[in-house]
């Protein structure tokens, strides 16, 4: 009987209970984010041209207030990655003779990897949370309920310009963030007096690109963005909350975006060693 109740109490027991919940409640979580997803990519498709007077003003809105009212942080995170990453990169190549890998390492470390993870994390961090605060707190005053009596799908109103202005934006801002880190890479370079000219080192970073980065780039960047949007329009109408509920579910709504987009990066690079 002792023997029963100490394996019953053991601590791998209790680790492998605990692993069997957490992975219930991440299948539970993926079935509703799936659901989800489906059905605003079914109202985007077949209702886009449904009140077309005003959801598309709305989601040139959003477009600026996602991706243009976010161009002055997106400029100083380039520069700052530029500064940090590029410049010293380029630096140490050409201080141990191999400048001819300069296009090579920018293009796997900024263009697939760095650029489209820092502009999602931008997108997530300044945006993705107000969206979680708005929804949620139109939910809790029963905005949500007010819409639907009179005959206005949420979904088409409030979900589906917000998730095609973040796919935009998170394009958008990756391209820009790309441009102005690789510009100043080559200012930091240049004033650490390295022998490189522009035409060389641009030249081998367009040299290193071929059309499959910018069809993936294209895909990662709206993937990023679609995941975003759709955990965060999750978090804020997919179910009953009250006020004091709203930063609990922000939360929730960061985290779970976090990791959608750190699984579909891997993802991407599987796709890229693969292609």
């Amino acid at each position: 009987m002792e023997n029963t109740v100490a394996s019953e109490s053991s601590p791998l027991r209790r680790f492998s209970q605990w692993g069997g919940r957490q992975a219930f409640v991440f299948g539970e979580s993926l079935h509703s984010l799936g659901a989800f997803a489906l059905i605003a990519l079914g109202v985007a498709v077949t209702k886009f041209r449904v009140s077309s007077r005003v959801v598309h003003p709305l989601i040139v809105r959003e477009i600026h207030r996602f991706g243009v009212q976010l161009l002055p942080i997106a400029a100083f995170l380039g520069a700052a990655l530029g500064f940090l990453i590029i410049g010293q990169t380029v630096s140490l190549l050409t201080k141990f003779g191999a400048q001819g890998l300069i296009g090579t390492v920018m293009v796997t470390v900024v263009v697939r990897e760095l650029g489209p993870l820092v502009a999602a994390l931008l997108v997530l961090g300044r945006v993705g949370t107000a969206i979680v605060v708005e929804l949620g707190t139109a939910r809790a005053l029963g905005e949500v309920e007010a819409l639907e009596a009179l005959g206005i799908d949420p979904v088409h109103y409030l979900v589906v310009p917000r998730l095609i202005a973040m796919m935009v934006a998170v394009l958008a801002l990756t391209v820009y963030l790309i441009l102005v880190a690789l510009a100043a890479g080559y200012l930091f370079a240049f004033l650490q007096d390295v022998p490189l000219q522009p035409a060389d080192y641009f030249g081998q970073i367009a040299g290193a690109l071929h059309w499959q980065d910018f069809v993936l780039l294209s895909l990662k960047t709206a993937t990023f963005g679609f995941v975003i949007a759709v955990v965060v329009c999750f978090e804020g109408l997919a179910r009953p909350l009250r006020l004091e509920d709203v930063p609990q579910a922000t939360t929730r709504a960061v985290v779970r975006s976090l990791t959608a987009c750190l699984l579909a990066d891997a993802l991407f690079i599987v796709i890229y060693l693969i292609w």
